[in-house]
């Protein structure tokens, strides 16, 4: 009996003394018919970022079937914050193609957990999906001293995975590709996919379909006197942008262009 009761005695101070579990903190399952829920997204909204040529707007956006349907469409009329004389890329006169992007800004906020996405994408010409985090510093610091996470992104037929800061007013990227070649071209964009990060104080790790993607060492953005962007609170957002710098010529892909997804989660540890 005191043979058993040492041997349990060694067991239990050998495991970890904070040993924790994965806690699911916040989801949608987008499993009601309808706008997404208000209460978890907010959206962008016009011409935004990056010369893309969608104009966002949330009435792109619907529940339907159990899945968020994001969907990018060809249409061609007046841009509402068109003003004559003025000038730079966002003074459209008008808009030829639609989309959303849903953000939960304001809503939920994290810092550090796992996040994850089903999700499947348009891989044709002229789409530039994206599952990301922004920090909620960036009406204050602007981008990108803010930080940026890239959970998935695709465009022109490579599916990559970033992490983005700034060092002395500069970009500073990690970015890893792959291409739709090495992931099984065709068959691989009709099927749905898992991305995650997992996020801590001392690394953010990127996963598709639990392959790991890309390893950052939170500690590359520290700075003299500067707040490190990935120690402090983010924001997800989920869009489907059409062409711009990156996503290439839509002129000759059939719309609707979709982004469909199955379901969103966050989950952070908590100690045993």
């Amino acid at each position: 009996m005191r043979k058993i009761l040492g041997i349990a005695l060694l067991l239990a101070l050998s495991l970890p003394l904070c040993a924790s579990e994965w806690k699911l903190v916040w989801s949608d399952e987008f499993d009601h018919d309808g706008p997404p829920d208000s209460a978890k997204w907010d959206y962008e909204h016009g011409f935004v970022r990056t010369g893309e040529l969608q104009y966002y707007q949330p009435e792109n956006a619907v529940c339907t079937n159990g899945m968020l349907v994001i969907e990018a469409r060809r249409e061609h009329k007046p841009n509402p914050d068109y003003r004559p004389g003025r000038t730079g890329w966002k003074n459209r006169e008008y808009i030829d193609y639609t989309s959303a992007c849903l953000i939960t800004k304001a809503k939920h906020e994290f810092t550090y957990g796992k996040f994850e996405m089903r999700a499947r994408i348009d891989t044709r010409l002229g789409s530039w999906p994206a599952f990301w985090t922004l920090g909620t510093s960036i009406d204050k610091i602007h981008w990108p001293a803010c930080g940026e996470i890239d959970i998935m992104e695709y465009y022109t037929n490579i599916v990559l995975a970033n992490v983005c800061y700034a060092r002395n007013g500069r970009q500073q990227w990690l970015t890893t590709k792959q291409s739709l070649s090495t992931l099984g071209l065709n068959n691989w964009s009709k099927e749905f996919h898992i991305w995650t990060m997992e996020w801590n104080e001392q690394q953010i790790d990127l996963f598709l379909d639990g392959k790991l993607s890309a390893h950052f060492n939170v500690a590359e953005a520290d700075q003299p006197g500067v707040e490190n962007p990935f120690r402090n609170p983010h924001y997800i957002l989920i869009n489907q942008a059409i062409g711009g710098r990156c996503g290439g010529d839509p002129s000759g892909t059939a719309f609707p262009v979709r982004m469909e997804v199955d379901w969103v989660r966050v989950y952070q540890h908590t100690t045993l």
